[in-house]
């Protein structure tokens, strides 16, 4: 355990020693508070208007502005995680360190969890950046905590399944921008896998449902903690970081 958090530790510092944690945060906060002012604003007009034509005083601050500002979330997850964990090994097999790692004694599921979790504690950062705008909310309104801390809940399994496959791209190849054009294009295939299932079959369409990495955030953002959707989470990070150990092991053969 000491040398999993050593070296997430070391993948941590690695990311804020260079521009990419810097860029990815700024990036993220400035592309979530766009979000946050424009959703704020659409739900502050439809109160208006809802008001003037003898509607109810308030509107819902959970299921009109909250959970649609965190499903914009995971459009962020795409485009932004790729750049997280482009590096984590190709930059190593670029740099010629990944040959003292392999054979320093530490093993690679030691390696593997390490880098896991210094990921994992990057994007637990940015997804603390969102904190200041829902607590906003809390200070000028009244939702319900119990379905935000769900929601959150979900995010952070969603990010953990990216993290898990850009590990596993990423071991795949040397060139950081071949890794996160990769990653991107997977996320992406998992993002839009229903389409195929829209205008196939019903046994096609059930089994892109089940697949989709989306449809799974839906009942999280509705404040449901359906354990077949966190298995589904814990199945594809585990199976991710399987497939990544197997690849790391290849390549301390091949060294």
């Amino acid at each position: 355990m000491r040398n999993i958090i050593a070296i997430a530790n070391k993948e941590l510092r690695s990311y804020f020693s260079s521009p990419i944690a810097y860029i990815v945060i700024g990036f993220w906060a400035l592309l979530y508070g766009y979000f946050f002012i424009a959703i704020l604003q659409f739900f502050v007009r439809q109160s208006m208007q809802m008001s003037q034509f003898g509607g109810p005083q308030s509107m819902n601050v959970n299921q009109q502005l909250i959970r649609p500002l965190l499903q914009n979330v995971t459009i962020l997850d795409l485009f932004l995680l790729p750049m997280v964990t482009m590096r984590t090994y190709a930059e190593e097999k670029r740099s010629g360190t990944i040959e003292l790692l392999l054979t320093s004694p530490v093993s690679d599921f030691e390696i593997i969890m390490g880098k896991f979790l210094g990921a994992m504690a990057l994007y637990t950062v940015m997804l603390a950046v969102t904190l200041l705008h829902i607590g906003l909310l809390f200070i000028y309104g009244h939702p319900e905590w119990k379905p935000i801390v769900t929601a959150y809940i979900g995010l952070w399994l969603l990010g953990g399944c990216f993290i898990s496959l850009g590990l596993l791209i990423s071991s795949m190849t040397k060139n950081q921008i071949v890794a996160g054009m990769v990653t991107f294009a997977i996320f992406l295939m998992f993002w839009v896998i229903t389409w195929i299932g829209s205008f196939s079959g019903p046994t096609v369409d059930k089994l892109t449902q089940y697949l989709s990495i989306i449809d799974h955030l839906d009942d999280f953002n509705k404040g449901v903690l359906d354990t077949s959707h966190i298995i589904y989470y814990v199945s594809f990070i585990t199976f991710g970081l399987f497939l990544t150990a197997k690849s790391v092991d290849t390549e301390r053969w091949r060294g």
